[in-house]
């Protein structure tokens, strides 16, 4: 659960074998009148990872009846062997939680997987340290340890970042860490790792732990991307419209609950997935609030130029090959319009 922000950046293929989980489902219960069970189109949302606060509006979509409002009768599952961008762009799941980047990679692959709605506005992610270590820029970078999970896409990263203050990534030590999290690498020699505030960050302020950040999204507007994303396959937007499109609907209804009611959102959560803890869903919640929507004019909105600028990055530091159409690897399409 604690690697779940670190492992994101993992491409499509390579996520596919980091986990291997039973399926879990959400709460099934509901306070609002829906149509019976049988009457509903039953759909699948696989998970990227364990249950966390990326996925809190699907979990109030299904609790407060949002999905069955729209005719679905949802399962929530987690990803298992296979992946959840695996599982989704072969059918075997109708939905799924995916990023841009894994996005942008398949797509170059012929995967027929799309973006219908971006979960956060913009990239909270960052390179976490130990305060006493006075990580503070990507100048201090040099001589450091940084522990990852071995993707070219880090090293790309990391030297951008590094480029911006001049410094010198072959003073950068950079190991592969494996699965463990970032309390683990603090204690194991390890000085920075890629995490989310979001979660990481906030166990950290839990813990009493006092941690530097730096931002990806202070040194580079290419970096700042999607991530997560709901995603759908192309055979569902062309053959199943209607289904997308009350998906999207109802998990956006969940998302701006969450947005309004971050405590009852961080309730709702913690009901469907006991396992996690209560406190940090509820301060992970509160942080993520304001972070969904953020500057967008609706909840999920996505822009032609982050997914340019993104790939553009990507082919400029040699970790994209092939072509890329930006224009074919998301759609606002199915996004409630105002009013609606």
């Amino acid at each position: 659960m604690k690697r779940l922000y670190i492992l994101v950046m993992i491409a499509v293929f390579l996520l596919s074998g980091c986990q291997s989980n039973e399926a879990q489902t959400g709460s099934t219960t509901t306070n609002k009148e829906a149509k019976t069970t049988d009457a509903l189109e039953k759909v699948t949302v696989v998970l990227d990872w364990t249950p966390n606060t990326n996925h809190t509006g699907l979990y109030v979509a299904k609790e407060q009846g949002y999905f069955e409002e729209q005719g679905l009768d949802v399962e929530i599952i987690q990803p298992g062997d296979a992946g959840a961008d695996q599982l989704v762009a072969s059918g075997n799941a109708e939905f799924g939680v995916s990023y841009q980047e894994s996005i942008t990679l398949a797509r170059t692959q012929d995967v027929p997987i799309v973006s219908i709605a971006a979960v956060i506005q913009h990239n909270t992610s960052g390179f976490a340290s130990p305060g006493a270590l006075n990580i503070t820029s990507p100048k201090d970078f040099e001589n450091h340890v940084y522990g990852g999970w071995g993707s070219p896409i880090e090293e790309a990263v990391l030297e951008t970042l590094m480029n911006t203050e001049n410094a010198d990534i072959e003073k950068l030590d950079i190991v592969n860490a494996g699965n463990a999290d970032f309390f683990t690498m603090a204690n194991q020699g390890i000085d920075f790792a890629w995490i989310y505030y979001a979660w990481t960050g906030i166990e950290a302020e839990l813990r009493g732990e006092n941690i530097n950040m730096v931002y990806l999204t202070d040194y580079s507007e290419k970096l700042d991307y999607y991530t997560p994303v709901l995603a759908t396959n192309e055979k569902m937007i062309k053959d199943n419209p209607e289904t997308v499109k009350a998906f999207v609907t109802a998990a956006s209804q969940g998302y701006e609950f969450a947005i309004e009611h971050p405590e009852e959102a961080a309730e709702i959560l913690s009901k469907a997935a006991p396992e996690l803890d209560a406190e940090l869903v509820l301060e992970s919640q509160k942080w993520l609030a304001d972070k969904y929507q953020d500057d967008a004019p609706r909840f999920g909105e996505q822009s032609l130029e982050v997914w340019q600028n993104y790939a553009d990055w990507m082919k400029e530091n040699g970790v994209l090959e092939g072509e890329f159409d930006p224009e074919a690897a998301f759609t606002n399409e199915f996004l409630p319009k105002e009013g609606e």
